[in-house]
């Protein structure tokens, strides 16, 4: 098939899918053609079809929410990455220094290609495959650390205490991610989810939600049952969503069987999915607070409504994103792309729309809000802090003769007292954590579960951090 006669066809698909063209509203795939042939005919420079294509998708997706996207190829690679979880690399958590802005080795990955070489926190990363990192963005250094995996990947680090630069030759493979964490990291690279101080209160955060987020929230809960914890704290701050399923099966595990948990609405707010626990019942029934902040959005708001409208749990921090809708995915250039496109909005149990309009205002209905007296609004520098403290407790423990990277500087039994936030879910779960089973939200409503039946997955919210490579 000729190019232009592909070019065309597609840009023509996506007309309709965008448009929902009838056959009386056809001309206007007719009309791109038309337009297309005279660029490409006439134009004082030639143009590259795909550059046409992609820039003619984002012409007609600008005139939609700032949600529907046109994801090339690069960047599909990336999506699949953070949903599948797992991604080609060396296995390390990377971060520039907020000082220097020198690219930083956070935490090698137990077991890693990385980890395995030698690498250790707080190593600077001075190349990558010959070429200096000076000046690279956080998303400039993953890319050039990701790849392949099999293929070899060269680095040049310094290391305090280190008379030269030590030269690596570390072999990418394919590298889990993590879209759980506890409170921090053991020596073999596990994950500790009891909270530092606190014996009885277990902490389980969620960074976004992917393929195994439910799997890996269940194992969490396992383990702090064996440890008797009597109170859990369920972080969501600064999660950007994630895959809708995995939203709905961290629900299940707090939820009774049956209890609604979403509705999707489409076009006249007719129900288009409604999603419901499934399952054998309750993993953890116990007392719980769910942290929110301004970050939090999409299918972390599904989770954190759900949660308060059953009374299953207090929130806290701050009023969240206020992301409500829901995103398809469609292949367009044969798999090349995807035509990332909003189809429907999602409704909490108590038949709220979380979505926040560009219209809305502070005193509109939109987000989740805290529980009354539990709104902790963090200022920007706050913000940066509580950034500063989950780095150092993220990181790998130093091995016993390893030098103590400069940036651990918070003891561990501090941790809670710097997270005015987290101060306050303890201070709630202290109260109630030797009541299992009681609700500490006296807000939300919707108690009884409304009709209907699981949907497919789709994808609610983006994932657009970086740092692992």
């Amino acid at each position: 098939m000729p190019r232009r006669t592909l070019l065309v066809m597609l840009v023509a698909s996506v007309v309709a899918l965008i448009c929902h063209a009838r056959a009386d509203r056809q001309p206007y795939g007719h009309y791109l053609s038309e337009i297309l042939d005279i660029i490409d005919t006439h134009y004082v420079e030639p143009v590259e079809d795909q550059k046409l294509f992609e820039s003619a998708v984002d012409g007609m997706l600008s005139q939609l929410d700032e949600h529907s996207s046109y994801i090339t190829r690069d960047g599909l690679a990336e999506l699949r990455e953070n949903l599948d979880q797992e991604f080609g690399g060396i296995g390390i958590e990377v971060t520039l220094d907020p000082k220097t802005k020198e690219l930083t080795v956070l935490s090698p990955l137990v077991g890693t290609p990385a980890y395995l070489a030698g690498i250790r926190a707080g190593d600077k990363i001075a190349s990558v495959n010959g070429e200096s990192t000076a000046g690279f963005s956080l998303p400039d250094a993953v890319r050039r650390l990701r790849g392949k995996a099999g293929d070899m990947v060269r680095l040049q680090i310094v290391r305090k205490g280190a008379d030269k630069p030590l030269d690596f030759e570390v072999t990418r493979a394919e590298i889990p991610l993590e879209s759980v964490r506890g409170d921090s990291r053991r020596a073999d690279g596990t994950w500790n989810f009891v909270l530092a101080g606190y014996p009885q209160i277990g902490y389980i955060r969620i960074n976004n939600f992917g393929e195994r987020t439910a799997e890996e929230v269940a194992a969490a809960l396992d383990a702090l049952h064996a440890a008797g914890v009597k109170g859990l704290v369920l972080d969501l701050r600064e999660n950007p969503g994630g895959l809708l399923n995995a939203a709905v099966g961290v629900c299940e595990l707090f939820v009774a069987p049956g209890s609604l948990i979403v509705t999707t609405r489409g076009r006249n707010g007719t129900i288009d999915e409604t999603y419901r626990a499934g399952g054998e019942g309750r993993r953890y029934d116990g007392a719980m607070c769910v942290l929110v902040n301004r970050y939090s959005a999409s299918a972390s708001e599904i989770v954190a409504a759900c949660l308060q409208d059953y009374q299953r749990a207090g929130i806290v921090g701050e009023r969240s994103f206020g992301k409500g809708t829901v995103q398809k995915v469609h292949e367009v250039e044969g798999g090349k792309g995807v035509l990332k496109l909003t189809t429907s909005s999602y409704w909490r149990p108590s038949e709220k729309n979380i979505h926040r309009l560009s219209t809305n205002q502070e005193a509109d209905e939109w987000g989740v809000r805290p529980d009354q007296g539990c709104e902790l609004k963090l200022s920007d520098d706050d913000l940066l802090k509580w950034h500063e403290l989950r780095r150092q407790r993220d990181i790998l423990p130093p091995a016993d003769g390893e030098q103590r990277p400069d940036f651990l500087s918070i003891k561990p039994e501090d941790a809670a007292r710097l997270d005015p936030q987290m101060q306050k879910a303890v201070e709630m779960l202290e109260r109630k954590k030797n009541a299992p089973g009681k609700a500490l939200s006296q807000g939300g409503g919707g108690q009884q579960p409304f009709p209907g039946a699981i949907g497919s997955d789709v994808l609610v919210g983006t994932i657009d951090r970086c740092g692992g490579a």
